[in-house]
């Protein structure tokens, strides 16, 4: 039997900073992805980059992502590993270019600016996708099929919680400057906890309650929020940004059971049976991350894993956390389905 060649999705970077490289790790190991070409307005990150990666060192470079999009190359798709409020300009370039998209978060900064790409995502038939990686992860894939099947009942309340180093790991780099990063760390890190919050759950937020400390930075380190959700469910997220350790708790509370996500670690309780059961590896379904996910989506035709609706919903809620926090008041969480 012959063995077919996979076909190839040949795929530029725009910015090539640190999680570039995770990317560039990640796509090694599919077989149909080729990196094609390398942009950066710093040619210093392109240099660490190739440095880095040598197999990229005779790549074709770009400053300026205008000038990648109509250079003429033979590439199916971009990356955008860039600062976040570039993101939007970025997407809607490459897709009036012709181009796939996978956007690392946030998707946009801004509600209007969400609605004008998935408007433009739908005239142009592209795949787009979010890194997003919880989405393709088995245990957050797990607590979404027990919720989907009814298995916990009616969702009552969610608790998440993240601590990081953000406000030391972070300081003099443009992650702290408002026009580029578009906000702190709940827009940054924290975006991750509120898109999985509602993409595994469901649930839509109806008002929140938000308090901030900016420390001595110019965007949010430390939130702390209260939401109500439609179906008349309760939450709390904690974003903690200045933590001496990465640490990350979610738990999910339904009528008829609940999980709770400590470190990587997914417990189950169901109502009827006292204990407590670590659910294994094994038990969960496959998993899979952004790259391979997108690039599969091209290539095949399979189900992009983070569509541009969950970032519509994730900006939707932060916009109405950063409202509340501003004003000291409780804030509706302005919602609408895209055009």
């Amino acid at each position: 039997m012959v063995s077919q060649t996979p076909p190839q999705v040949r795929i530029g970077f725009i910015g090539c900073g640190g999680i570039a490289h995770w990317h560039v790790r990640r796509l090694s190991s599919v077989p149909e992805a080729e990196i094609v070409a390398l942009c950066d307005p710093s040619s210093a990150s392109i240099e660490r980059m190739v440095t880095r990666f040598p197999q990229l060192a005779s790549l074709p470079r770009f400053t300026d992502y205008h000038e990648l999009l109509s250079a003429g190359l033979a590439m199916d798709g971009v990356q955008l590993h860039s600062p976040h409020t570039v993101h939007f300009e970025q997407a809607m370039a490459a897709l009036d270019t012709g181009f796939h998209v996978l956007t690392e978060k946030p998707m946009v900064c801004e509600v209007a600016h969400a609605h004008k790409l998935l408007k433009k995502i739908k005239s142009t038939g592209k795949v787009f996708g979010i890194s997003y990686q919880r989405h393709l992860e088995r245990t957050f894939r797990f607590v979404k099929q027990k919720i989907d099947a009814g298995e916990m009942g009616d969702i009552q309340y969610v608790a998440v919680l993240q601590g990081q180093n953000w406000l030391n790991g972070t300081r003099g780099t443009w992650r702290q400057d408002p026009a580029l990063s578009g906000g702190g760390q709940l827009n940054d890190s924290g975006s991750h906890l509120l898109d999985i919050l509602l993409w595994v759950t469901g649930l839509a937020a109806e008002e929140v309650t938000a308090y901030s400390e900016n420390f001595d930075s110019r965007v949010d380190i430390n939130t702390a929020a209260t939401i109500r959700f439609t179906n008349g469910a309760r939450g709390t997220i904690s974003v903690i940004g200045n933590c001496p350790v990465w640490w990350e708790d979610i738990t999910i509370a339904g009528s008829k059971a609940s999980v709770f996500l400590r470190q990587g670690k997914l417990f189950w309780a169901a109502f009827g049976d006292r204990s407590v059961q670590e659910v294994a590896p094994e038990d969960m379904p496959e998993e899979s991350d952004p790259d391979r996910n997108w690039v599969e989506a091209i290539a095949y035709g399979h189900e992009i894993g983070a569509p541009a609706i969950c970032g519509l919903r994730t900006i939707e809620l932060t916009e109405a956390a950063w409202r509340s926090a501003a004003s000291g008041k409780p804030a509706p969480v302005i919602r609408q389905d895209p055009v």
